[in-house]
């Protein structure tokens, strides 16, 4: 009988250290998705920043575009 015990014993605690060592891969995977997320987060906010503090320039090429475009014609022209 005793020796049953230990092979029941014996089974369960490798499935203990079958379990444990799919956890830490599992808990692995999730930290490294985690750092992939932050680090696209992050990103992310920064071109969000460098978009908002970048000037247009090309609404000021086309004001002025316009402005010199007018000056070239009179209404008489047109047809």
């Amino acid at each position: 009988m005793n020796k049953i015990e230990e092979i029941i014993a014996e089974s369960k605690l490798s499935e203990l250290l079958h379990k444990n060592e799919a956890e830490k891969q599992k808990n692995t995977v999730v930290w490294v998705l985690a750092i992939i997320g932050a680090v696209a987060a992050v990103a992310a906010i920064a071109y969000a920043v460098y978009r908002f503090f970048t000037p247009d320039y090309l609404e000021d090429f086309e004001d002025d575009f316009d402005d010199d475009f007018d000056d070239y014609f009179n209404e008489d022209d047109q047809v």
